[in-house]
Formats: structure tokens, sequence, C-alpha cells
């Protein structure tokens, strides 16, 4: 690579929902004069908008209020007030809750909220606008990543060149950075689909959100605003493809059939996509001047709806860990301070991955042996609080060592 470059301190290569919080979460932390360099493939709009919902932890709406973005999107988040879990074939004429708690953390605030992807994003983005230190490069795509011991190198492909102390991946699944710092994965895929649409219903939902886990994986009703809810579900492979097949009618009527019928009748309300559901870990979240961060790091299966929360806990470890070695006279890439990112993040998300492995595995089976094991299980967290309040404050992130980020300070 030719040796003339702009130079930066941060590049981070994705600008999606990660990528853009630790953008604003650096700028907020050292001030103008720290320059970081957003790396936006910004890919042609959908001709369909994005149906996913996220179901934020208490600790990312704590990272999204201290980076200034929660009160952009406080108007579109529903707070789940409450969780029912039933455990029952698809043919069940009645599916029996089996484990219901209230989602309330012990200081008073909801664990969970559930928020759409399109404002999130734009808040993010608005945000990211708003920071002197920040230069977006857009459209533009990393290519090509050397380093050395005082800088790493990045080449886009228009033919730019960037110089950083630190490149932080944040660009999928696929990373292509992680791929040319030479960051190996643990991968699988699963037999399975993952749906998302958007319903409307005739009953509100009183902040109620259901996981009915069912023989092809779990199919989840998360609250929205408004008489309306997203769904969330996962598929047989096979199956999923004739259902996405169908026409709105035929759609519809799968989804009532799943449904459970509490909330009335219901309609469709927003577009259905789809994805192919998989598994990864990167074996190292660290290279020399390289950290990977959200879906870069990892991939988990989507039945706990963590996906977007374990990436803004790897941007509140990342930001602390950068500003602390900073604020000591080091540079962003310092490598004990990266070491130290990945001692706090690589055995959580790890944990996490197995976690909702497990959990697949378990749900997803229809013998009668293993289902009368699970009611039974699930009937003994019923009859226990301390089980309930430990899951609700697991769901809210509030458990482990928590980054200031994560607890609503600043950096």
């Amino acid at each position: 690579m030719p040796q003339e470059a702009t130079r930066f301190d941060v590049a981070i290569s994705g600008a999606s929902f990660a990528g853009l919080a630790l953008a604003c979460a650096l700028s907020d932390a050292l001030g103008p004069e720290f320059g970081i360099a957003l790396i936006d493939r910004a890919p042609e709009a959908s001709a369909q908008p994005d149906a996913r919902v996220f179901a934020l932890s208490a600790a990312s709406r704590h990272l999204l209020e201290a980076i200034g973005v929660w009160a952009d999107i406080a108007g579109e988040a529903q707070p789940v007030d409450a969780i029912d879990i039933t455990d029952s074939s698809l043919d069940a004429g009645v599916r029996p809750v089996l484990l219901a708690y209230d989602n309330v953390t012990g200081s008073g605030e909801p664990a969970t909220h559930i928020v759409p992807a399109a404002p999130l994003a734009a808040a993010l983005r608005t945000r990211a606008g708003q920071h002197a230190a920040i230069t977006t490069f857009a459209p533009a795509e990393a290519r090509g990543l050397a380093v050395d011991d005082a800088v790493a190198r990045i080449g886009l492909a228009d033919g730019r060149e960037l110089a950083a102390s630190l490149v932080v991946a944040a660009d999928g699944r696929k990373s292509p950075m992680r791929e040319a710092a030479g960051i190996k994965v643990i991968a699988w895929s699963y037999p399975q689909t993952g749906i998302v649409t958007t319903v409307r219903h005739e009953r509100p939902h009183g902040g109620r959100a259901v996981q009915h886990f069912l023989p092809a994986g779990p199919f989840a009703i998360l609250p929205l605003t408004g008489d309306r809810a997203c769904i969330t579900w996962t598929e047989d492979a096979k199956e999923a493809q004739r259902i996405l097949a169908l026409d709105d009618a035929g759609f519809l009527a799968e989804i009532d059939k799943r449904f459970g019928g509490k909330l009335g009748a219901i309609a469709l309300a927003g577009p259905r996509q789809s994805w192919p559901l998989g598994m990864h870990l990167a074996r190292s979240y660290v290279a020399p001047r390289f950290a990977v961060i959200g879906d870069a790091a990892h991939g988990v299966h989507p039945l706990a709806g963590q996906g977007l929360n374990l990436g803004f806990r790897d941007v509140a470890a990342l930001a602390e860990s950068i500003v602390d070695a900073m604020r000591l006279g080091f540079d962003a890439g310092d490598a004990q301070a990266l070491h130290r990112y990945e001692r706090w993040r690589r055995f959580d998300s790890a944990v996490s991955a197995a976690t909702f492995d497990t959990l697949n595995r378990l749900f997803a089976n229809d013998a009668s042996l293993l289902r009368s094991v699970r009611e039974a299980g699930l009937g003994i967290v019923d009859r226990v609080p301390a089980l309930k309040r430990f899951f609700v404050a697991e769901a809210a992130g509030l458990t482990g060592e928590l980054p200031r980020l994560l607890k609503g300070e600043r950096v």
C-alpha cells in the first residue's frame, strides 16, 4: 500500500447499529480532536422497509441514553411488562401458559423494550452526523489491511487509503475485515429459517410478550406501540419455503394457526422478511491494532432476541477500554486495552451462543419424554420467584461486570 493516507485515531468498517454506536460513544468521550473514520457501504435501500424489531435490554437502553439517542426513539419503544411462555404441539387446541412473569427489574424499570429497526438506525445515523470527530466515507468499502507497530492501514474500494491507530470491524457476519485480519470463526447452520412480520390485532396487548415454543422452533409475539405486534418466527427451512410462497391470505392463516387467539382477529400490518439461521463466533476478538464487534464477532440464534444487545455490550466494553487507555497516555490501538476488551467480551459471548444453541435444540424437539421434562422445568421456574428475578436480570443485561455505558454513565 502507498504510504500516504488520511490519518485517524480509529477507523470503523461498518455503519450499522454497533459501528454507529461505537463512533458516537468514542466521540462523546474523547471530543472533536479525536479522529474517527466511519466506512459505510451504504447499500441501496431495499424495496421493502426493514421488518425487524429488537428486544432492547435495559442495559442497551442505558447505553443509548448515554450517547444521546434514546430520546429520539422513545416514542417508538414499547416496554415489555410481562412475558408468557408456552410449550405445545402445532395442532394443540389450547396452549397453556407454563411460565409467566413480570418483566420488571428490581429498580422498577422494564427489563426490555421492543424497538423497530428503522427508527433506531435513523436515530443513530442522525446522532453520528452531529459529531465533528466523525468523518463518514460513503458509499465506501474497506478492502485491504496492513498493520505495523505504529499504525494500521486500510484501502477503500475506490482507491482511497486510510491509516489509524485502531481498525474496528463492525461489518457483519461475513466481515471482509475480519477475514483480512486473519481471524477465523467457529460456525454452523441450523435447518431453520427466521421469519419476521408485523400484525395488527383486535384487542390491546397490555405490554405482554408471548413465546410459543413449537416443534419447529419458537414463535414470539412481541408487543409494539398501538394494537400491533411483531411476529418473530423460527420455522423448519423446507416448511418456511412453502409458507413464504403463500399469498397474504395464506400467510396470515399460517400466523393465525400459531398466534393463540387471545388478542382477537389479526391482520397483516407490515412486510414479511426471512433469512437462514446459523451461529458463529470469532476465534479471537482482537489482533494487532484490530478488533471485531457486533455481528462481525458473533451471531447467535434469535430465540432470545439478544443479538443486538450482545453487540451493544461489545460497544460499551471496547469504548471504555480505548478511552481508559488514551487517558493514561496510550493510543487507541494499545495492545493491553484490546486484550482487556477481549477478556471482557469473548467469554460472555461464547456462553450466550452456547446457551441459545442448547435452548433451541432442547425446545425444537417434539419427543413426548423431552416435552414432559421441559414442562416440568418451566413449572419449577414458575413457582420460584428468585429464579424469575434472575432471568429478568439476565434479560435486562444487568448482571456481571458492566461497562459504564451499560449503567447509563459517560465514559
